[in-house]
C-alpha cells in the first residue's frame, strides 16, 4: 500500500467516524470500509490479478482507493458506482488527492442498471457495497458480469445477516464456492465456476 494512499484512507476514515457518530439515521452516515475489509479487499484484488474491477457503492471513496491502489499494482481499472452525487464528488477528491484519479471511473447512477449495461464476463472482482435488500432483484447480473474464476464480495454479511442472507441464497445456488470472511463487518465472499448464470 502506497503511503500517501494509506494517509488519505485513513484521513477520510477518521473524518467519517466523527460525522457518522453524530448522524441518528443510518442513510445520513458515510459508511466506510473499515480497514480490515479494505485491505482483504485489496490483497483479494492483487491475488487474483483483477483487473475488470466493479464496485457498487462508492461513498465517501475508501473502499475505492483500497480498490484503486490493487488496479495500479495489476494493471486494471475500477468502475464505481453510486447513486449520491455530493459523495463522489468527495470521493473524486480523495482519489485525486491519493494519485489515484486515472484507475477509477466514477459512475453516478443505480449499481443495478450498471450491472444490467456490462458485458457478460467482464468482471473479474465485484465488490458490492450499497442497500443490501436491493441485490437479488439485480439477478442474474451480479453473477453473469463475472468471469469465470471471478470473484464477487459482499459488505455486512455478518453486521446484517438478515439482509444479506436473501444474496447469499442466490450465490450458493449459482456459484461453486461461498464462504463468509470475519473481517470488518464480514465479508460474503464467491467464486464464479465455469459457466456463470
Amino acid at each position: 500500500m502506497d503511503d500517501a494512499v494509506q494517509a488519505v484512507i485513513d484521513r477520510v476514515g477518521a473524518a467519517a467516524a466523527r460525522h457518522d457518530a453524530a448522524q441518528a439515521d443510518r442513510r445520513d452516515r458515510w459508511r466506510v470500509l473499515e480497514p480490515d475489509a479494505g485491505r482483504f479487499l485489496w490483497f483479494l484484488a492483487q491475488a487474483t490479478g483483477a483487473r475488470g474491477i466493479v464496485e457498487v457503492g462508492t461513498s465517501r471513496g475508501v473502499s475505492t482507493l483500497w480498490l484503486a491502489d490493487a488496479a495500479r499494482a495489476t494493471g486494471g481499472r475500477v468502475t464505481s458506482f453510486d447513486t449520491d452525487a455530493a459523495a463522489q464528488r468527495d470521493a473524486a477528491a480523495n482519489l485525486a488527492e491519493a494519485g489515484l484519479a486515472e484507475q477509477v471511473d466514477l459512475r453516478l447512477g443505480d449499481g443495478g442498471a450498471g450491472l444490467a449495461e456490462l458485458d457478460d464476463g467482464a468482471v473479474d472482482l465485484l465488490f458490492l457495497d450499497a442497500e443490501r435488500t436491493e441485490y437479488p432483484s439485480w439477478w442474474p447480473h451480479p453473477v453473469r458480469v463475472l468471469r469465470p474464476g471471478g470473484v464477487l464480495v459482499a459488505d455486512n454479511a455478518l453486521s446484517h445477516p438478515d439482509e444479506i442472507a436473501p444474496l447469499e441464497r442466490l450465490l450458493r445456488r449459482d456459484l461453486r464456492a461461498v464462504t463468509t470472511i470475519p473481517v470488518g463487518k464480514g465479508e460474503l465472499v464467491a467464486v464464479a465456476g465455469e459457466r456463470a448464470v
